[in-house]
């Protein structure tokens, strides 16, 4: 039986729920690229069934942040997913401020292990430096999914450098994800 991934490709290409800018780029932009490469990745794989968020690049999702939110947790739920993966850009008043991080509702549970790896094979992939996992239940999509849920920050787009690394490179950053989630299920 196939392994169900979500693939949600953080914010809408315009408001509402726009994501960060920096360096000329936008955060939309970059996780539609990293999701759509991320999403035939895994479909080229034959473990794995998949569903994105956004299907093109000007699909806008709800009217609202909220609804905008609740949209992707609610189709990721009916899809039954088996781990939910919100793929996201970081941006920071210290422009020399580098490397992914990733988000998870609580420590004690099988998306803290799979951020791991996906961090651990992002870190191998980019060359970036892995920050670390973070414990952060507020959040909306980690909340509200009925799966494993990892918010990832592939980089920061405040550093013009990664910035551009990341808007150049999106199967390199969906490589590093992919990677990352065979180890957690055993296929690396």
């Amino acid at each position: 039986m196939a392994i169900r991934i979500y693939i949600d490709q953080g914010h809408n290409p315009t408001n509402p729920n726009a994501g960060a800018e920096g360096n000329g780029l936008r955060e939309q932009d970059i996780t539609y690229a990293v999701g759509t490469a991320l999403a035939e990745l895994l479909r080229q794989n034959g473990n794995f069934e998949v569903m994105v968020s956004r299907n093109t690049p000007n699909e806008i999702l709800g009217s609202s942040n909220a609804e905008s939110l609740r949209i992707r947790t609610e189709e990721a739920n009916a899809f039954g997913a088996d781990a939910f993966i919100s793929i996201h850009v970081n941006s920071s008043n210290i422009e020399s401020a580098t490397g992914s991080e990733a988000y998870v509702f609580r420590r004690d549970t099988p998306a803290f292990s799979l951020a791991e790896d996906i961090l651990l094979r992002l870190s191998e992939a980019t060359g970036y430096t892995a920050r670390g996992v973070f414990v952060r239940p507020s959040l909306y999509v980690l909340r509200n999914t009925d799966m494993p849920a990892v918010l990832v920050e592939l980089g920061f787009i405040s550093n013009r450098e990664e910035a551009i690394y990341m808007y150049e490179n999106p199967t390199l950053y969906a490589r590093g994800i992919f990677n990352g989630i065979l180890t957690y299920y055993g296929l690396y």
